[in-house]
Formats: C-alpha cells, sequence, structure tokens
C-alpha cells in the first residue's frame, strides 16, 4: 500500500535539486534516508553508469558506506534519488525494470522542463510505478 502524499522537507528538497542543477550533463544519484518517519538526510552516491547522461548506477561501496551511516544514525532507507538531464521527471522504462529495493521511494528530478527544475515520486515494485504527490515542509 502506498502512502497517500510524501512530506519531504523544502532543505532536503533544495539538496536535490542544487545537486542536479550542477551536473546538468550526467544525472545524479543517491540515497534519502528517513527517522521516525521523517526525511533526514541525503547521501549524493557517486554515478557509475557506462552512459551516465542517460543512465544511473549507484557505485557500490558509496551506496555501502551510506546504508551503514544511515545504520550508524538509526535512520532507513527511504528513497533513492536520480536525475534525467534531458528526460521528465517520471520513470523510464529502464529504471523500472532495475528498481530493486520495493521498499524505497524513488525520487526523479528534472532538467527538461523550459527552464524549471521538476521534482516527482515514485513506488517502484513489481515492475510498476505509481506516482506519490510530493508536499514540500519546513
Amino acid at each position: 500500500m502506498s502512502p497517500k502524499e510524501i512530506h519531504i522537507p523544502r532543505k532536503i528538497a533544495n539538496q536535490l535539486l542544487h545537486l542536479a542543477q550542477i551536473s546538468p550533463e550526467a544525472e545524479i544519484c543517491g540515497l534519502v534516508s528517513s527517522k521516525q518517519d521523517k526525511v533526514s538526510h541525503c547521501y549524493p552516491v557517486k554515478n557509475v553508469a557506462l552512459n551516465p547522461e542517460q543512465r544511473f548506477l549507484l557505485d557500490a561501496s558509496e551506496q555501502i558506506a551510506a546504508m551503514a551511516q544511515m545504520r550508524a544514525l538509526n535512520e532507513d532507507l527511504f528513497a533513492i534519488y536520480h536525475s534525467h538531464p534531458t528526460a521528465p521527471a517520471q520513470p523510464s522504462t529502464h529504471d523500472i525494470a532495475l528498481a530493486t529495493y520495493p521498499e524505497a521511494l524513488h525520487l526523479i528530478i528534472s532538467l527538461n522542463t523550459k527552464g524549471v527544475l521538476d521534482m516527482r515520486c515514485f513506488k517502484i515494485d513489481q515492475q510498476t510505478a505509481i506516482e506519490i504527490p510530493l508536499v514540500m515542509c519546513d
């Protein structure tokens, strides 16, 4: 069952949008954690995909380190994020096919919206993506 909407602190949303802006040629990626059901941290992870302008692949050692840091802080994996430099903020067939954490949400940031950054949230499970509205909070 998916939540009706996701609340994300404006500080975290701005951090994700900024990371995407400073890397307009390649997809950025990483993890977002939560603690007691509240989004708490952003963990940027290097994109090691062979074609980073169109795909993302989390660097395994950085992903492991980020997850270890989450455990040390008693945080949970909340979402996996990545950007689409030239595509809309919706999961590609590739994103859906490679989604391996059904408990995590997917935040996708688009730089392809006529100069306006766009971030959307999806629950991807069993090869199906369902959008969940994002609400910015302080």
